[in-house]
């Protein structure tokens, strides 16, 4: 998720069963785990990558190049 009232650096909000992580898009990084397990946090690093080039664009219409 990218929420249109957030702050950069460019980042996504994985949510699974209670539990986040914060994404960085630009590089590629984990900035903060909110209790996911060690497998959770793979999957969802996963997931963004998988997406990475769509949730970049996605995040420079919402706010802007960075």
């Amino acid at each position: 998720m990218i929420f249109t009232n957030d702050h950069g650096p460019p980042h996504v909000h994985v949510f699974k069963a209670g539990v986040e992580a914060v994404i960085e898009l630009l590089p590629l990084a984990i900035r903060d785990n909110y209790r996911m397990s060690r497998a959770e946090l793979r999957g969802a690093v996963d997931l963004v990558a998988e997406h990475h080039e769509v949730l970049v664009q996605a995040w420079r219409q919402m706010h802007g190049p960075q």
